[in-house]
Parts: structure tokens; sequence; C-alpha cells
């Protein structure tokens, strides 16, 4: 459907993105409450709603009754920049990585370093200033450390996904300075479930990469106080088909320059055929495997439950071309996770519940060079966070709350860039939120010491760090609510930009890091607008960081080891922007609805001395139409990318690109037992695009024309 559940929020559902920031378990089961029905709520057809809440109700809401409820403040506009990915747009935009499923949202990219290796960019942020968590506890592993490291969730398996960009989500942990992102699963029941059994699942293939996947879910009962949950999928997909030329105009003409000035034959051959390549990506195939299985037990309003589960995937790193390349590199990723959630109902007193969360990680991923080893990583950590919710009095409400973080990093082999090293956080945080007559006043706040430690290198760093936002909304007696941020954020440096030091064949850098990094600072303001306008459905904020001692990663000129050198910087520095969408019912006559969808993002992110900063996206354009029954819905769209010339030291420019996708939803069976079969044509006209937040555009393009077919089922 054309709104894509990407939801403004209104009075209830703000309650459940609280929660979310918290990381606490109740967030996927108040997810499927009811709407307010505010103005504010984007109102799809009847037709079109029916159709998403057959599938979603019927999965999430097994009795029809939510025992785990969202906490905290009903409003909190301080989550301003927040999104939702569900149902029908989910099952469109569904992709290996999470970084491809939510590129198209306003304010998102992604960094597209290969097939099976991408994570979201928020706001022009990436790596160590975006989180990415699983139902509110982070995914333990070590993507936030380089582009090439893949996200260790598997999307085909998600129900929903959270998008946070704005100043509360340092919530999530001073890490998530730029946004977080929350995929939301049922590994651990939700709610009691009154049904025999209850299956999920959904199938699809494709024709740029031979994608071939599958997941599914069961969850059953035992008695009335137990509920149970397994679930697996599978993924496996071929080198990608590109649009004509593999490589970037100026990588092939250096590579026919190099060709030209090689004394050998063989390898002048070598690099011509190179920059003849077309129409497919070289080492690009990737394999994926999850599976799951939990439990939970209910008493009254308090519940507790468990999961484990398993990740492993093996995929291509396509390499740059040229003289000295290295042989075919690959990543063998696994992950094994165990979780934990309760929730302990405290009556009428001054708390209403204490809830707690809890995630455990066992994660190594080898990067192979042809057969052989290169380098291990190995990541041991968990993350646990208890918070307390206050019941409401008048028009007072809010939640205070605690996390403890703790990773244990090693890497070992010739390429073992970063010394091993140990990283702890203890935060404190709290949320509150009073009515002031007509305006509503929202306080966030956290307190976090960390502490980063390699004794390889005998150098231990501890940093306290202090953030917080404070909101200001009006709501009309329309349901226009607009408002006023303002917030200060710290974030500390993290381990990999301390310590790293040598070569990283994946990412074909030499990573410089440095020991004497200070803690970064933002004072960040932000103003938005959300609601009904007449018929159009408007959601739109502008927004502005100023950074102190801005941490970055920019390439030297220097060569070390036929790498060239990334080292980590600092300096002062400032991002504005500009997201929003806007929805509006051409015609809207019952049975039949055409709905417009307009989307965009600009980001202008530069260094105090007007240098830009690298790898920022462009402006970036959709425009969709989507017609809607109650049995069918089709939608075309226009992607649009800007261009990007402003580049920092050393950054090569991006051509702009347009793609044209369109897509049919079918929706044969309705109500509880339900089915959503789904074509779809991706990039129709074949158009070459490449993403200038990744690191290896010039050599990774965007996927070419593109046929994919879908099945998603409930029963």
């Amino acid at each position: 459907m054309l709104y894509h559940k990407i939801k403004t929020l209104g009075r209830s559902s703000v309650s459940i993105f609280v929660l979310s920031v918290l990381s606490m378990p109740a967030v996927a089961a108040a997810q499927d409450a009811p709407p307010a029905g505010t103005p504010e709520q984007v109102a799809p057809t009847l037709a079109d709603q029916q159709a998403d809440d057959d599938f979603h109700d019927r999965r999430n809401d097994y009795a029809g009754e939510i025992v785990v409820n969202a906490v905290g403040l009903t409003q909190l506009d301080v989550l301003a920049g927040t999104s939702v990915m569900e149902g029908i747009e989910l099952q469109r935009s569904l992709d290996g990585q999470v970084g491809e499923v939510l590129a198209k949202l306003p304010g998102v990219s992604a960094t597209s370093f290969s097939p099976g290796a991408s994570r979201p960019v928020l706001r022009g942020f990436s790596g160590e200033r975006v989180r990415v968590l699983v139902d509110g506890i982070g995914a333990i592993d070590v993507s936030n450390t380089s582009a090439d490291h893949a996200v260790s969730i598997d999307p085909l398996t998600a129900e929903r996904i959270e998008v946070l960009r704005g100043p509360a989500v340092m919530l999530y942990g001073s890490q998530a300075i730029g946004g977080a992102v929350n995929v939301i699963d049922k590994r651990i029941p939700l709610r009691r479930l009154k049904e025999p059994v209850h299956i999920d699942a959904l199938v699809g293939a494709d024709t740029a990469a031979n994608k071939r996947e599958a997941g599914a879910s069961v969850d059953f009962p035992l008695g009335d106080a137990f509920a149970f949950h397994i679930d697996g999928s599978y993924r496996k997909t071929d080198d990608l088909d590109v649009p004509g030329f593999t490589y970037a105009p100026a990588l092939r003409a250096e590579l026919l320059t190099a060709a030209d000035l090689s004394a050998d034959p063989a390898e002048a051959a070598e690099l011509r055929d190179a920059a003849g390549l077309r129409g497919v990506l070289p080492n690009s195939a990737t394999e994926t495997f999850s599976g799951n299985a939990g439990f939970a037990f209910f008493a009254g309003g308090s519940n507790l439950g468990a999961a484990i589960g398993v990740y492993d995937t093996n995929y291509g790193i396509p390499g740059r071309p040229g003289p000295g390349a290295e042989d075919d590199v690959s990543i063998d990723l696994h992950q094994f996770r165990a979780d934990m959630r309760g929730e302990l109902a405290l009556g009428s007193g001054f708390f209403k519940g204490l809830q707690t969360r809890f995630g455990y990680s066992n994660y190594t991923h080898t990067e192979f060079e042809g057969d052989e080893v290169g380098t291990t990583f190995d990541v041991k950590g968990f993350e646990a966070r208890a918070l307390l919710e206050q019941n409401r009095r008048g028009s007072w409400s809010g939640s205070v709350g605690t996390q403890y973080y703790f990773r244990d990093f090693a890497a070992e082999g010739e390429e073992a860039y970063i010394a091993p090293n140990l990283t702890s956080q203890l935060a404190f945080f709290a949320l509150q939120e009073v009515g002031i007559g007509p305006v509503q006043l929202e306080v966030a706040g956290r307190y976090e010491h960390g502490r980063v430690e390699s004794q390889a290198l005998g150098v231990t760093r501890g940093f306290n760090s202090l953030s917080g936002a404070v909101s200001l909304a009006h709501e009309t007696e329309s349901g226009l609510r607009f408002g006023v941020t303002g917030s200060h954020a710290e974030r500390a440096p993290s381990a990999e930009e301390l310590f790293s030091n040598g070569p990283h064949i994946a990412t074909q850098a030499f990573e410089v890091g440095d020991t004497g990094l200070s803690k970064e600072r933002a004072l960040g303001a932000e103003a938005f607008v959300r609601g009904k306008i007449g018929l159009a459905t408007i959601n739109l904020a502008v927004f502005k960081s100023w950074f102190t001692d801005y941490i970055y990663l920019e390439e030297t000129g220097l060569v070390e080891d036929g790498l060239p050198v990334f080292q980590y910087l600092q300096g002062d520095a400032n991002y504005a922007g500009v997201e929003g969408q806007i929805t509006l019912p051409l015609i809207d006559s019952g049975p039949f609805t055409l709905l417009a969808d307009i989307r965009g993002d600009y980001i202008r992110a530069e260094l105090d001395d007007g240098s830009p900063l690298p790898r920022i996206p462009p402006l970036s354009l959709l425009g969709a139409l989507e017609a809607q029954t109650e049995r069918v819905d089709v939608r075309a769209e226009v992607q649009w990318s800007d261009s990007q010339s402003r580049l920092a030291p050393f950054e090569t420019p991006t051509d702009s690109f347009t793609f044209v996708n369109a897509s049919i939803a079918w929706k044969p069976l309705r109500g509880e037992d339900n089915l959503t079969i789904m074509l779809q044509a991706e990039n129709i006209f074949d158009a070459t695009g490449r993403r200038h937040a990744s690191f290896t555009k010039d050599f990774v393009p965007l996927a070419g024309r593109n046929f994919k077919i879908s099945a998603r089922a409930s029963f």
C-alpha cells in the first residue's frame, strides 16, 4: 500500500517507539495495537488497510489479546524522524541486507559495499553513528567496524523494521548519535497463543542475481501459560547482473592507461579485459541461512521468555581491479545468539512495571583471499537493559532505565588491522513528558561511562558522556502536529577509531586510527510538521547539527603495503538537511483509490573550513502512483538520485541515475488465512546506478533490470 505503513506517529504509536528507544520487549507487542485514529495518522483506503491487516493481525495478534504493552510516553516528539516498514511494503522492499531494504525511505541510503554487505546510512551518518538492533538490543557483530562486514540479521523473518532518525535515539547508546534501525521479529513470543498452531511463510526469486529464498515460522502453545516459536530462512544468489560496463568511466580509463604502460603483455591483456567487463559483477554471490527457537511464559500481566538462534552467511567481496589486485576475497560469517526478555507488573503505585532485556552474541567471520585464510574476527559480547515505567499521573508520565554493554574483540591474521580490545559501557537514561496547556514538553537524557582497552597496545581510555534533548510540540484541532527539538549529544571514539593500524584487504585500504582521539560533541536543532493538511498527509523534518571534534575517516594520498592510507581524523563539522514525504489521494471512490506518493531528502555535510565530508549521499527524490482495489494493488514509481560533485579529498564524483520500478500485488485469499502474491520489475530501463555513500561505488554498481516474484502467507 502506498503509504507503506510508514506512519507519522500519533498518540498511541509514538509510545511504541518510546519503548523501542528503550530497547524493551514490549515494543513488538505494542506495534499491533489499533491506531488511535487521530487525524495525523496516514489513512489508506479501507480495502488496502484491511489487506495488510489481514496478514499483520493474523501473524501477531494471536488471541486478540495484547499481553505486553507499550511503555512510557504517549507522544515524545523528540522521536520526530521515525518510520516503520511492514506488511506489503516490507515484502516489496525485501533484500538480504537491511541497508538495501530501507534505502527508499526518506533520509535513508545504504553503504552498498557488495550484495552481501550493506548497512543503513541515516541522514548521511553510517558505521559507528548508526546502531542496528534486534528487538531493541544491538546486533553485537562487527558490521559497524567496516563497510564490508555484513549485518547479522536476516530481514526475511522480520515482522517490522523501525527507523529512528533524530536526537532522542541517543537513548540507544552514545554510538547511535546518527540514528538507529530496530528489526522486530517474534523469536521470543509476545502473547499467549490460542490457536493450535500458527504458520507464516515467504518465498521469493529474482532474475538479476538468480536469487532463491524462503523463510517460515511456526508458533504453538502449551497450555495457557506457554508459547513456543521456531523459524528458519535460506537465501542463495549468484553473481549480480549489472547494466553496461561494470566499472565506472574514470576507473576504466585508469585501467586502460595502466595497460598501455605495462611491460608485461599478460598483465596488459588482463587490465584491458577488466576495463571491458560488462553485464556482471564478479565475486558477488551470497548464501545465507538463519534459524531461531524461543519460548515465553505468561502469568497475569507478567511474562518471561528466551530464545537462541544462528545466522550463517558466505558472500563474495568484489575487488577493485588493477595492478596487484588481490585474489577473490570472500567472508564466511557465523553467529550464535541468545536473548531473554522479561516483564514484571508492579501495580498502581508510582511504577507500573519493570521490563528487562538481555542479548548475548558469539560471532566470528573469516576473510578468505582465494582459498587462503586472511583474517579472522571474533567477538563475544552482551547487552542488558532494565526499564521502570511510571504510571501516568495527570499529564505527567515517563520512564527511567539503565543499560550495560560489553564486547570482547579479537582479530588474527596477516591483515588483523585492529588490535584485540575490550569495550564496556554503563548508562542511565530517563524520558519524561508533561502537558503545559496547549503545549507538550518532552525531555530525554542519558549519562554513559565507557571504557576501551587494548592490552596488546597498553592503552586504556575512559569516557564520560552526557546527552540530552528537549522538545516542544503542539497539535491543532485538525490533527496537524508541529514542534521543535534541541539536543546535545556526545559520542566516545570506538575501538576501531582508536586502534586501527594496518591493511584491510576487503576494503582495499590501509586504515590508521589515533589513540588520542577525544569525544565528539554535537549540538542539534530540528523542526518538524506532520499530520493532515486537507486531503494530503505530510511528514517533514528540517535539521542541523554542529559537531565539535567530529571523527571521520579520510584518504591521505599516501600508500602503504600497496594500499591507499585512510586516517581517522578530528575536526569541527556541520550537518544540515531536510527530509519528507507527502501522500495525497487523487481518487477515492471506495472500492478504487489512486494515491500519489512523493518523498525526498537532501543532506549537506562539511568541515568548518568548507571541505565536504566523504561519502555524503546526494539529493534524492521518489515519486509514485499506486492504484488500490480490494484484491489488487498496482504501483509505479520513479526513483532519482542526483550526481554528487561536492567531494572530500581523493573522492571521485558520482553520476546521477534514475530507476523506474513497478509492482503488482494480488491477494487471492483474505481474512485470517491469507496470501499475497507479488510481481515486480525493478530498474526497468536497465540504468546504471552507483551510491555515493559506498566505498566501492566505482566498481560495485547497483543491480540492472530485475524481475522478482514473491509469495507471503499466514495461516
